[in-house]
C-alpha cells in the first residue's frame, strides 16, 4: 500500500516516513499543497497524512480535492491546531481522523491500521498459484501452508505481480508500487529485485515462475513441468 505524507517539518517528516516504511508501506513525502496535488495526479494512495500549516496554505483545502480524485483514500490530519472547533472543522471538511501534535508514532501507525480496516470491509480471499499463497489482508505469504519471509521490497513486488496473476505487469507500474517518489533508483534495480525474488521462491519450492516480457514487464504464473 502507498501512503502520501504532506508535512513540511523535515525532522518530523523523516521520523514518520521511517516508521511507515518499517511497517511495510511505501511512503511519498512532499512538503506543500502544490507537490501533494502533483503526487495525487500521478499515484493512488490508500492513506493521506496531511498537515494543516503548509508553506502554500492550509492543508485542509486539499481534502475536497482528495475526495474527488481518490474517494477511497483515507485522510488523517496531523496538526498542532488542537482547539475543539479546529478539529471539528477538519472532520467536517471530510477528514477521516485527526491527530494533534505532538503525537506518538506508534499511535499514528495504529490509527492508520484502524482506518484501513474500516475501509476494507469484507476480507478478500488469498490469491493462490501452485503452492504459493498471498493474503492481501495480512500481507502474509505462505508456500504449502508454511510462512515465507521476504524483504519489504520483495513483498511489494510479489504483491504487485500476484494482484495481476497471469497478466504482464508493466515495468512502470511495478516501479510505482515498489519505490517512493523521492528515492534514487539505480537503472537495473527492478531487474535485480526480480532476480532476488525468483531465487527466494525457488528456494522454498513455490512452484511458480516470474517470466520477463522483454521491454514491457513481468508476469507470474504456475511453473509447468519440463
Amino acid at each position: 500500500m502507498r501512503i502520501l505524507l504532506v508535512e513540511d517539518h523535515e525532522e518530523l517528516a523523516s521520523q514518520i516516513a521511517k516508521q511507515i516504511k518499517g511497517a511495510g508501506f511505501i511512503v511519498d513525502r512532499v512538503d506543500s499543497i502544490e507537490k501533494a496535488e502533483l503526487a495525487l495526479s500521478d499515484y493512488t494512495y490508500s492513506v493521506t497524512l496531511l498537515d494543516r500549516r503548509l508553506p502554500d496554505g492550509d492543508g485542509l483545502s486539499l481534502v475536497p480535492k482528495i475526495r474527488r480524485r481518490q474517494p477511497d483514500s483515507r485522510v488523517l490530519m496531523l496538526t498542532a491546531l488542537d482547539a475543539i472547533d479546529q478539529r471539528i472543522e477538519g472532520l467536517d471538511a471530510g477528514a477521516d481522523d485527526y491527530l494533534t501534535k505532538p503525537f506518538n508514532l506508534h499511535e499514528l501507525m495504529a490509527r492508520i491500521r484502524a482506518n484501513l480496516r474500516r475501509h476494507e470491509g469484507d476480507p478478500s480471499p488469498p490469491v493462490e498459484i501452485a503452492s504459493l499463497s498471498f493474503d492481501f489482508n495480512t500481507h502474509v505469504v505462505t508456500v504449502a501452508g508454511q510462512p515465507v519471509m521476504l524483504h519489504r521490497r520483495e513483498l511489494s513486488l510479489l504483491a504487485a505481480l500476484m494482484r495481476r496473476a497471469g497478466r504482464v505487469v508493466k515495468r512502470q507500474t511495478l516501479m510505482a508500487e515498489i519505490y517512493s517518489i523521492d528515492e534514487e533508483i539505480q537503472p537495473h534495480a527492478l531487474t535485480i529485485l526480480v532476480s532476488r525474488l525468483r531465487t527466494h521462491l525457488d528456494e522454498v519450492e513455490a512452484g511458480v515462475d516470474i517470466h520477463s516480457a522483454r521491454g514491457v514487464g513481468y508476469v507470474i504464473a504456475k511453473r509447468h513441468p519440463c
